[in-house]
C-alpha cells in the first residue's frame, strides 16, 4: 500500500508515468468508465474547498467508482473531539482510499498511520498540496510540452502558498530551471523551501518585489492569493492584499507563449480581462487536476485498464 503526502515521495519517473495515464485518460475516457467500479473514495475535508474536494470526487465518479464523506468540520465527529487517528481509523472500513484536506500541518501523514488504506493529502495547512502540483504539472506539459530550460515566476503570498511550496520542490529536479520569487518581504519563500530544494539542486533562483521588471522574462507566471485564512493580523491582511494584481496591460510586456496559472480560488489578483487572453491557463488547471487525480488513484489502488 502507498500514500501520497509530499510531492516529493514520487519520483520524475513516477511522474511522467502519470501524466501519460492522464493524457490517455483525456484521448480515451470512455475506456476508463468502470476502472474503479465497486470502489470508494473517502474525502475528509476539515477544512473548506470547493475545486479541490469536487475535482477528487468527480474524478473517482468519472472512474466508475463511489464517494463517501464530509465537507466540513463540523459535520464529522471531530467536532465532538474525535482525534485524526480515529476518524480514519474507521473511514478505513468503509472505503478504498481517503483524499484528505486539514488546517493542521502533518495531520494527513497522521492518517497514513492509522487508516489501513491509502491516503492522498488533499492539502495540510500552509504546507503541502502535491496533487495540486500534479494539476500543475500536467498543465505545464500540455503547454509547454517539457520542464527543462522554464523560468518561472512566483507571485504573490509566497510565504503561506503550500502550493507554491509544492510546485517548487517538483520542478527543482529538472534541468535549467530557473525560478523567479515576486512578494513583498513579509510574504517571501520560507526559507526551509530554498534549503530543502532550490539550493542543493543548484537552481539558479532570484527575489524581487516588482512583477512588472521581470514579466518579460518569464516562461511560466504562478499567481497566488494572499491568503487571508493564514493571517493572524487582519491589519497586515488588508495592507499587503492587493499588492500584486495581473491586469492586460502588464500582459502586453509578457513573452508570446508566456502561460499564467493560478491554484485559485482568485479573489483580485488576476483582472477577469486576462481570462480572454490565450496565455491564461487557469481554468485549463482545474480540468488537468481532475485527470491527474484519476491517474493518482488509478495508481493508488493498482488498478491496470
Amino acid at each position: 500500500m502507498r500514500n501520497l503526502i509530499d510531492i516529493m515521495e514520487l519520483s520524475t519517473t513516477e511522474i511522467d508515468e502519470l501524466i501519460a495515464v492522464a493524457q490517455d485518460i483525456i484521448a480515451n475516457p470512455d475506456k476508463y468508465r468502470e476502472a474503479c467500479k465497486y470502489k470508494k473514495l473517502a474525502t475528509l475535508f476539515f477544512e473548506p474547498s470547493t475545486r479541490t474536494r469536487l475535482s477528487f470526487e468527480t474524478a473517482m465518479l468519472d472512474l466508475g467508482g463511489k464517494v463517501i464523506g464530509f465537507s466540513d468540520a463540523k459535520s464529522s465527529s471531530s467536532s465532538k473531539g474525535e482525534s485524526v487517528a480515529d476518524t480514519v481509523t474507521v473511514v478505513g472500513c468503509y472505503a478504498d482510499i481517503i483524499a484528505m484536506r486539514h488546517p493542521k500541518e502533518g495531520a494527513p501523514l497522521v492518517a497514513t498511520r492509522h487508516a489501513g488504506i491509502p491516503v492522498i493529502n488533499a492539502g495540510d495547512g500552509g504546507h503541502n498540496h502535491p496533487t495540486q502540483t500534479l494539476a500543475d504539472l500536467l498543465t505545464i506539459w500540455r503547454e509547454k510540452g517539457h520542464f527543462d530550460n522554464l523560468t518561472i515566476g512566483l507571485c504573490g503570498d509566497l510565504k503561506f502558498g503550500r502550493t507554491v511550496h509544492s510546485l517548487m520542490a517538483a520542478m527543482s529536479r529538472y534541468k535549467g530551471v530557473k525560478f523567479v520569487l515576486i512578494s513583498p518581504d513579509e510574504l517571501k519563500v520560507p526559507e526551509y523551501v530554498i534549503r530543502d530544494y532550490v539550493t542543493p539542486n543548484g537552481i539558479e533562483y532570484k527575489e524581487v518585489r516588482s512583477l512588472d521588471e521581470v514579466m518579460g522574462e518569464l516562461d511560466v507566471l504562478y499567481m497566488t492569493r494572499v491568503q487571508q485564512e493564514r493571517f493572524f493580523n487582519e491589519a497586515d491582511y488588508l495592507r499587503l492584499r492587493d499588492t500584486y494584481i495581473l491586469t492586460p496591460e502588464k500582459m502586453k510586456n509578457a513573452k508570446d507563449d508566456c502561460i499564467v496559472m493560478h491554484p485559485l480560488p482568485r479573489v483580485n489578483e488576476i483582472s477577469v480581462k486576462v481570462d480572454e487572453d490565450p496565455r491564461a491557463c487557469y481554468f485549463k488547471q482545474v480540468k488537468n487536476g481532475k485527470f491527474m487525480r484519476m491517474a493518482l488513484i488509478l495508481k493508488l489502488l493498482e488498478v491496470e485498464v
